[in-house]
This record gives structure tokens, C-alpha cells and sequence, in this order.
């Protein structure tokens, strides 16, 4: 069961594209506090008072969101990371069950499942922003709806499609809580580390470069990634080339007989609900000959950074790399 589940778990992260709503908007900015007690406490008042609040989610729906932000739930793992990373987790209040799991996530805080939350709980614990990702509307219905309609700001934020989404996602988390200047510090350092990375990926001669497949849920009910995903982009980022990329649009449900035709030369995969996943794909029947297989160039990779698209993709950046071209990232 917790395989299945696991499993489910890998294709609705894939899947969670699809845009959700929240209330109609108006919106003001901050004001800074009129007497700060400190350099840095003044310097906290002036960025909130600066930076003007959204008017519209990362969906596109109209959002009234309140001058001070001091409380909020998170109710997906990359958004809750985020927010950890911007300074803000003593504001988070409840978490949905996958951020619940993560290191260093928040501690004794109610737990709500992001698909089916308990609206009529999370409603008394009176948040100033209820934060959701698109996963928990892939299935066509928002459970966040009853909370809307009783009055509550809930904001999506839709599962990333790119690179330059995320930095658009940290960049809008840091207005919403009034850390404009901490987002823009963790973008420039992702930046920073993502054109390191990518100069080192464009050493690579065109006719050097490796076919990766990489495996984000495990056969029987294998799914990979095809062109147009941040997943895609960063295969390409480390100088390699995606074995889906001209077979598939976004997350996919993948046959054995697609990858042993496709013959790549490493497999990746960030499947960690199974015992050994790298001893799984090795014995599978019919891949014998798959030149990844046959040379063991078959390698686990980070599940949190991996498929959590927020600034910690680096570290899966990392050892996709170190994996794929030792000689030139490292082992």
C-alpha cells in the first residue's frame, strides 16, 4: 500500500499543473513602523512598506490579501520549503501532510491532507493566507472552495513548469510576506549557482553529450518527463539530453519497450518508496542490453530537490551532474 500510494503521490506532483481560483481582490502596501528599535527591525519596516502586495495569484485569480501577512497554512511541500527559506517559518501554522514529513519542516502543528483538507478545521485556526499548489485540484474539483466562500484568502501558487517560474514564485512568496529583499537574495544566489552549473554543461561537445532517461515513478506504472518541464531543462542544463524529450510534452507515462529502444546511456531516478530503485531498474527483465544498464551508469538522485521546483534544485542539479559527467562536475 505504501508503494501504491507513493506512487500516486510521484504522478499527482507530475499532473499538478492545472490553475486554481480565490476570492475577487483589492489590495494596499504596508506601512513601515513609525519607531524602530533597531537597525534591523527598521530595515523589516521599510521593506514591507515598499514593496506593494499582489493583486493576483500566481494563477492569474484575484486575491485581497491583508497589509501584514503574520499567518499562514502551506499546503504543498515546494511552497512550504519556499517559505522556510524566506525566514517565515515561525508564521506557518498548519501544514499539509507531504510538508509535514520534510527536514526541518515545523513541529506539533495541525496537518491537513492537501487533497481532501478538513475545511471546517482549518477555518478555525483563522489564517491570514491559505497557500495551495494546482496538485490539489489536478482531480477537477477545489477542495479549498468552502474556504473561500467563507471568507478565507487562499493563493495558488501552480506547480512550475520552468525554471524562470520559480524564480517568479520566490519572487511573488516575497511579496506576499513582505520579504522582497530575502527572495531576491535567494534568486541571485540561484542564479548564480545555475550558471555556474550551466557552463560547466556547455563544455560538453554536442557529439559527447549523453541520453538520460530519468524515472520519477517506478515500473509498473513508470513515468518520466518529456519536453517542457523544469525536469527537461535541467537534464539539458547539465550538458546531457532528455531520452523523452522528442516522445512526450510534460510528465509521462513511460513503456519498458520505449526506454530499451531508446538505449540511454545513464538513468536517473528519484523513486526512493521502493527498497533498491538503482537494483530495481537493473533487473528488470528485457533491459539487459540497455547501455545504462549494462555499464551500471544507473543512478538515485535527491527526491526532495528533485521534485520540489523551488530554489533547492540545485542540489539535484548537484549530483545529476557528479552522476552523469563525473570528469567534469565531480565525483
Amino acid at each position: 500500500m505504501k508503494r501504491i500510494l507513493s506512487a500516486f503521490v510521484a504522478v499527482a506532483l507530475a499532473f499538478g499543473m492545472a490553475a486554481c481560483g480565490a476570492p475577487a481582490a483589492s489590495t494596499s502596501a504596508p506601512a513601515s513602523s513609525a519607531a524602530a528599535s533597531s537597525a534591523s527591525s527598521a530595515s523589516a519596516s521599510s521593506e514591507a512598506a515598499s514593496a506593494a502586495k499582489p493583486t493576483e495569484d500566481r494563477s492569474g485569480a484575484a486575491i485581497t490579501l491583508p497589509d501584514n501577512v503574520e499567518t499562514v497554512i502551506s499546503m504543498a511541500p515546494s511552497i512550504t520549503q519556499t517559505l522556510m527559506d524566506l525566514g517565515c517559518t515561525d508564521q506557518i501554522i498548519a501544514l499539509d501532510a507531504n510538508s509535514a514529513k520534510m527536514e526541518n519542516a515545523p513541529q506539533d502543528l495541525p496537518v491537513f491532507d492537501m487533497m481532501t483538507p478538513d475545511a471546517e478545521q482549518m477555518a478555525t485556526l483563522v489564517p491570514d493566507v491559505i497557500f495551495v499548489s494546482s496538485i490539489s485540484s489536478s482531480g477537477g474539483e477545489d477542495p479549498f472552495q468552502p474556504l473561500q466562500e467563507l471568507g478565507a484568502t487562499v493563493v495558488c501558487i501552480p506547480t512550475s513548469a520552468s525554471i524562470e517560474d520559480i524564480y517568479e514564485d520566490v519572487t511573488f512568496l516575497g511579496q506576499v510576506m513582505g520579504k522582497t529583499e530575502r527572495a531576491a537574495e535567494i534568486n541571485e544566489t540561484l542564479k548564480a549557482e545555475i550558471d555556474r552549473i550551466a557552463a560547466l554543461g556547455a563544455s560538453i561537445p554536442e557529439d559527447q553529450r549523453k541520453t538520460v532517461y530519468f524515472e520519477i515513478s517506478a515500473a509498473p506504472s513508470a513515468y518520466s518527463t518529456g519536453s517542457g518541464t523544469y525536469m527537461d531543462e535541467m537534464i539539458s542544463l547539465i550538458g546531457a539530453n532528455n531520452m523523452m524529450a522528442d516522445k512526450a510534452e510534460g510528465w509521462t507515462s513511460v513503456d519498458s519497450e520505449v526506454v530499451v529502444s531508446g538505449n540511454p546511456d545513464v538513468i536517473l531516478t528519484n523513486v526512493d518508496y521502493i527498497e533498491d530503485p538503482v537494483g530495481e531498474i537493473k533487473s528488470r527483465e528485457g533491459w539487459e542490453a540497455v547501455t545504462a544498464v549494462k555499464n551500471g551508469d544507473v543512478y538515485q538522485i535527491d527526491k526532495q530537490s528533485s521534485s520540489l521546483p523551488n530554489e533547492n534544485i540545485v542540489t539535484a542539479l548537484e549530483e545529476m551532474g557528479k552522476a552523469v559527467y563525473p570528469e567534469v562536475f565531480g565525483e
